[in-house]
């Protein structure tokens, strides 16, 4: 492994800005820092960051947990977490506020904290600003997986990244060699490459005729091209170093397809995938939608052939609802295996992978049926030797004026009336931006602000 995380494929900063033409004043970007500073920085442990959504939000009545700080009982639907309380702080109250009313953009500004309206796009993932920071340290910048539709990942430019499904295409993305050989790939990248010098030759043309709103766009324009063409040299300079070498174990494990139908064995599957993507180091951050807020699809093999859509919206419905407390309960075990996996898996200084990994599990909705996105089921898990101290119920609703408690009955559960927070923040300033500026600082981003943040969380 040391072999392929010493090479240098670092850019010549004077070729790039001649590739890039004088309409661009290129930065030092970490893609150009000296061999060995950069050889300095990959000798030590590795930061990494994994993102899993589930959509349309939970069962609230058996997810919410009661009690702050660290004396909290698990929920029904965290119990399968309950093994693993020291790694993980499940969080509670935090919301977008640029989702509250907009439903069909939770998904789209999970990662984001955008506020996407007619004429306003969406802006770079937390995701890939760490992305921008472990690229030149990985074969890949990041690694995006969805079950349907886009990936949880945009660009600094407002675009969607692609996402893999396939798990046989995900492993061979990641360990195979490309199709036709490294010299048919090299020069399909390096094709790649005039034609995106030759579109900034146009824009260079185009310049003097430009209005102030053209070169706004324009400036969009070229930012997706400085990030394409950035990815297409690093991808050029990686064919020359080795793949990593995968055990026959971890290949049987990983590649392989799996029936739809058999929704544990494909999420465990791909959470092998992000684990052994770690572990080799090809990529440091990862992304993982199990599906969007419209189309989440079932699991037969626990008795459950409606959609998760349908389920969300039950209307009261006992039946519908104890289903989506099962679907909860289903989705949050197999994350419980990727923390397992992470735990017996061992970094590169002999320790867990899971102290160097943090993982962020949770939804953009918290209560479907009235598209409720508020209070949102956050659970982060991991990241010890980053600094994070788990064990405990951070709960933002506490932290509100005039808040008197959680609205149970006589039997001391949950009421239909919790699902008002839900819908409307309790604490108005408690951003899910305001994690997600923690999780980039503690990847080593140098920022005080991502997205709304208004502060940083304390964990």
């Amino acid at each position: 492994m040391s072999n392929y995380l010493s090479q240098s494929w670092l850019i010549d900063r004077r070729h790039a800005l001649r590739a890039l033409g004088s309409f661009v004043s290129l930065p030092l970007l970490d893609c150009m820092i000296p061999l060995r500073a950069a050889e300095k920085t990959a000798a030590a442990t590795p930061r990494r960051s994994a993102f899993i959504y589930l959509a349309n939000g939970v069962h609230s009545l058996n997810y919410q947990i009661l009690k702050p700080g660290r004396d909290y009982e698990f929920s029904r639907s965290l119990k399968p977490l309950e093994k693993h309380r020291e790694s993980i702080t499940p969080i509670s109250g935090l919301h977008h506020p640029g989702a509250l009313g907009h439903h069909h953009n939770c998904i789209n500004i999970w990662l984001t904290g955008a506020k996407i309206g007619p004429t306003e796009r969406n802006t770079i993932s937390v995701d890939q600003r760490m992305a921008e920071i472990t690229a030149p340290h990985t074969r890949y910048p990041s690694m995006e997986v969805a079950l349907t539709q886009g990936s949880l990942a945009w660009t600094a430019d407002g675009v969607q990244l692609p996402a893999l499904r396939r798990c046989s295409e995900i492993f061979a993305s990641l360990f195979e060699e490309p199709k036709g050989g490294k010299e048919a790939q090299r020069r399909a990248l390096r094709r790649k490459g005039s034609v995106l010098d030759a579109n900034l030759a146009e824009v260079r043309q185009l310049e003097k005729k430009m209005g102030a709103e053209d070169k706004g766009r324009m400036e969009q324009y070229l930012t997706s091209v400085r990030e394409a063409e950035i990815r297409t040299r690093r991808a050029d300079t990686w064919l020359d170093t080795p793949l990593p070498s995968i055990s026959e174990a971890d290949r049987k494990r990983t590649d392989r397809d799996i029936n739809a139908a058999m929704a544990g064995d494909y999420f465990r599957t791909v959470y092998d995938l992000m684990v052994l993507a770690f572990q080799t180091d090809v990529t440091r951050v990862a992304t993982f939608s199990l599906g969007g807020e419209g189309d989440a699809f079932s699991i037969p093999e626990i008795g459950i052939t409606e959609s998760r859509h349908q389920l969300s919206h039950h209307g009261g419905d006992a039946g519908y609802m104890e289903k989506l407390t099962m679907y909860d309960t289903f989705a949050i075990e197999q994350f419980a295996y990727f923390i397992d996996r992470l735990s017996e898996t061992k970094d590169l200084n002999g320790q867990p992978l899971l102290g160097s990994t943090m993982a962020l599990f949770g939804s953009g909705m918290c209560y479907g049926h009235s598209h409720g996105n508020a209070n949102l089921p956050l659970v982060l898990a991991g990241g010890t030797d980053l600094g994070l101290k788990h064990g405990g119920h951070l709960d933002f609703n506490r932290d509100a004026k005039g808040f008197e408690g959680y609205a149970l009955g006589g039997d001391g559960a949950l009421t239909t009336a919790h699902y008002q927070i839900c819908g409307r923040p309790v604490n108005t300033e408690a951003h899910m931006s305001n994690l997600l500026l923690l999780m980039a600082q503690r990847m080593g981003v140098e920022t005080d602000q991502f997205g709304d943040s208004n502060r940083v969380v304390a964990l």
